[in-house]
């Protein structure tokens, strides 16, 4: 019993870290908003500097096309602006981006097409193999999934004249598809809470950010200096990002300044992409956790990095509660626990609490009802716990380095649809899993309640319906290749790749 107290303690003291620095983050919002940056000059608006944008895609079929066309919109002087799409696809992504580049190459467009048949390095290698024919002194990335608007360059690129040492600009992220379901509203929920409170509050405090891999520039300059992209963790854009700070380079957060972007529709996508997030944040807090320890930092700048990079220690966290909870109240080891619980459920508060005051801040007049996504996200927040633990474990140990993509589908409206599509992920492995985790602590809630421990109840069933939303979603997602597992239907001899039935349009008779 005792080891069963001490792991419970430990645990839940630990998740109450990273929840009380939701509080934190708010709260320092709250004192920093208002230091928004000081506007670039009119000469540094007027004598813009050579851009690169590179436009790393692997098997985008569905979106392919659309994210060359917005990137083309770019207004930027033409003789400044180069354009390269850095593409390791093995499907006709390649065929439908090269027709692309060659009919805008035709308009006289600086663009091309930098084709790998090898994934050395995946993202980090492709990125890395292009700046060494980019012409740009500075560069900027968006991933397959995200739409420019056309001031996007002219809104940005400014900034850098008047600070040598600016070398990262990241702005936040828009959503394209935020009410095609109740998950990608959850999705846009969390999203927004990370750029407009969390990226804001530490950037405008002087704390360490990340680069979020897309929708950004770099400075040239800084990539070099800093070590250049590599391919030692999943997440490359919060690896070169940390060393760039901890070279001295400093980074700015435009919290004004929106790419937006698809959110992604199917539950099995969703937990892939936060799958890589996770492990790659603790494969970089593994590489340089050390390195922040040791760097010529403020404490608090210091304390709060690493929690930044340890923040997906949460997911196995909160799966050693979900087990640990029950067998506790079940040997009455409870009764032996002396912090005040009640403190612990209101520091619990500081994730919502953050997304409340996103909203409120970026939509005053809809925020009600974008909160209501509320209660799925923290249904998601706990029913990934087990696909993100898998993660954390896999970087702690140093299985497998594998960079999986999140499939993009190309949906916007609710009569879009991604469930035919070749790009559809299968089940997810872990679903068993987390189905006997929800059926064991809903086992736990009962055993809660007959015992005379109601207030455990609520967050014992949290974990229930968490694994089993998550698990029961992935199933129903996956209904159609059931119904032909079990001899219902026929299997389909030729997945679709359900591209929409306009990309065959002119790219120039897109409204501008």
């Amino acid at each position: 019993m005792t080891v069963l107290i001490v792991v419970y303690v430990a645990a839940a003291l630990l998740l109450a870290v990273y929840a009380f620095n939701s509080w934190v983050l708010t709260l320092l919002y709250g004192v920093v908003r208002r230091r928004t940056p000081a506007a670039p000059s009119a000469a540094a608006a007027a004598n813009l500097p050579p851009v690169t944008v590179q436009l790393p895609v692997f098997n985008e079929a569905l979106v392919v096309e659309r994210l060359i066309d917005a990137t083309v919109r770019l207004d930027y002087p033409a003789h400044l602006l180069q354009i390269q799409v850095l593409d390791d696809s093995t499907d006709e992504t390649t065929e439908l981006a090269q027709a692309r580049v060659d009919f805008y190459r035709a308009q006289g467009v600086n663009i091309e097409l930098i084709h790998r048949r090898e994934r050395p390095g995946f993202k980090a290698g492709a990125l890395a193999n292009g700046l060494l024919s980019a012409s740009g002194q500075f560069i900027a990335v968006f991933d397959a999934d995200f739409v420019p608007t056309p001031d996007f360059l002219r809104q940005t690129v400014p900034y850098f004249a008047d600070a040598p040492q600016l070398g990262i600009i990241q702005t936040r992220w828009g959503h394209l598809n935020r009410h095609y379901s109740w998950l990608t509203a959850a999705q846009a929920l969390a999203l927004d809470g990370h750029f407009a409170i969390e990226q804001a509050a530490r950037n405008r405090a002087g704390l360490m950010i990340n680069f979020n891999g897309t929708a950004g520039i770099w400075r040239r300059a800084c990539i070099e200096a800093a070590g250049g992209w590599q391919g030692d963790t999943i997440s490359e854009d919060f690896d070169l990002s940390y060393r760039a700070q901890l070279a001295g380079w400093r980074c700015l957060f435009l919290r004004d300044v929106v790419a937006p972007a698809e959110i992604p529709p199917q539950l099995a996508a969703f937990k892939r992409q936060q799958f890589r997030w996770a492990k790659g944040s603790i494969q970089c807090l593994k590489k340089l956790g050390w390195q922040v320890f040791w760097a010529n930092l403020a404490w608090p700048v210091k304390l709060q990095a690493l929690v930044h990079l340890s923040s997906y220690l949460v997911h196995p966290l909160m799966v050693t509660l979900a087990v640990v909870t029950p067998l506790l109240i079940l040997s009455g080891g409870t009764d032996k626990i002396r912090f005040p619980l009640i403190y612990l459920s209101l520091v619990s508060l500081g994730p919502p609490v953050l997304y409340a005051v996103a909203q409120i801040s970026l939509h005053p007049r809809r925020w009600r009802q974008n909160y209501k996504a509320m209660l799925l996200l923290i249904l998601l927040g706990s029913g990934i716990a087990l696909s993100n633990s898998k993660a954390v474990v896999e970087a702690l140990l140093g299985v497998g380095n594998t960079f999986r993509r999140t499939p993009k589908f190309n949906v916007n409206t609710a009569a879009d649809r991604w469930q035919t599509s070749a790009y559809r992920l299968p089940l997810d492995g872990l679903a068993l899993g987390e189905l006997a985790l929800a059926l064991y602590s809903l086992l736990g809630a009962v055993a809660a309640a007959l015992n005379g421990h109601q207030f455990a109840v609520p967050f014992i069933l949290l974990y229930a319906f968490g694994f089993g939303y998550v698990a029961l979603q992935g199933l129903w997602d996956e209904r159609r290749s059931l119904r032909r597992w079990l001899g219902r239907r026929p299997p389909r001899q030729t997945p679709r790749l359900n591209r929409p039935k306009t990309r065959r349009r002119d790219p120039l008779s897109v409204e501008r």
